[in-house]
């Protein structure tokens, strides 16, 4: 489900805020302005400290990825490739030069010209997974973003009951005013251990997991271009590829038109 984050994160608040009203917590007593500032500005300092101001400009763009993301189809991936395996054994690889312009996928199309120009198939699938390298380089710069928040969070959040305690410290005076004094101090471990485990290590974990697809759909890419430039049979292609998916990927997989070795003669599969 592509807004598994957005739901997941708003399921924990909204348990959490439950039960503490449960408890009797007055959800007004939970806004507290300076600890906001500290916390968020504290994650904010030390992000960009950590990370760099360029990098540190992408996390709203990074959030809208991981809330809303965008899926590779490895179904459709798997059944595109099988065409291009079947153009390719009818009427030879020069056939699919025409159609490269028509690929939406630049790492594919790039795979695939690189076929058609007669790379040798070591060298192909060299720049490719450099590609995939890279890619995974760039992302990670992303996630470790968010993990730093997450770690550097609840820290900063104790620095602030610290800081808030001190202040405390100065009302012994006057015992009225040490209840809210101390609620308002604790406000800021709240916010760094809830928004550490709630949002941004959350955040980081989906990025990691939409980086593990896009690996595999350009897994699938690779191994289906080899296959493709070695000559096999589109069944055996389809088959080959199908084997890294999970079974409800294959089913539908199955289900858009690509071939599967089920049912075929030995001779015709070879």
């Amino acid at each position: 489900m592509k807004a598994s984050t957005p739901i997941g994160i708003v399921v924990c608040i909204v348990g959490i805020l439950a039960g503490a009203t449960i408890e009797g917590t007055p959800l007004g007593g939970l806004l507290n302005i300076p600890a906001i500032l500290v916390i968020f500005g504290g994650i904010a300092g030390v992000s960009i400290a950590t990370s760099g101001m360029e990098v540190m400009k992408l996390m709203p763009t990074l959030y809208k990825k991981a809330m809303t993301p965008e899926f590779p189809d490895h179904a459709q991936t798997v059944r595109e490739l099988v065409g291009f395996a079947e153009k390719a054994r009818k009427e030879g690889l020069l056939a699919l030069e025409p159609a490269i312009a028509e690929v939406d996928d630049a790492f594919t199309k790039k795979g695939l010209q690189l076929t058609v120009d007669g790379t040798d198939p070591d060298l192909v699938r060299e720049v490719l997974e450099v590609e995939i390298e890279s890619m995974e380089a760039r992302h990670r710069v992303g996630q470790k973003l968010f993990k730093d928040a997450g770690g550097y969070a609840p820290t900063i959040g104790v620095l602030g009951t610290v800081m808030g305690l001190l202040h405390v410290m100065q009302l012994l005076q006057t015992p009225e005013l040490l209840g809210p004094a101390i609620a308002g101090a604790f406000m800021a471990t709240l916010y760094g251990v809830g928004s550490a485990n709630v949002v941004f290590l959350p955040t980081a974990g989906r990025l990691a997991a939409l980086t593990q697809t896009e690996v595999l759909n350009r897994t699938l890419v690779i191994e289906g271009i080899l296959a493709i430039q070695a000559g096999e049979n589109p069944r055996v292609v389809s088959e080959r590829l199908l084997g890294f998916l999970p079974p409800a990927d294959r089913e539908a997989a199955a289900e858009q038109g690509a071939p599967t070795l089920q049912a075929v003669p030995e001779a015709q599969a070879a």
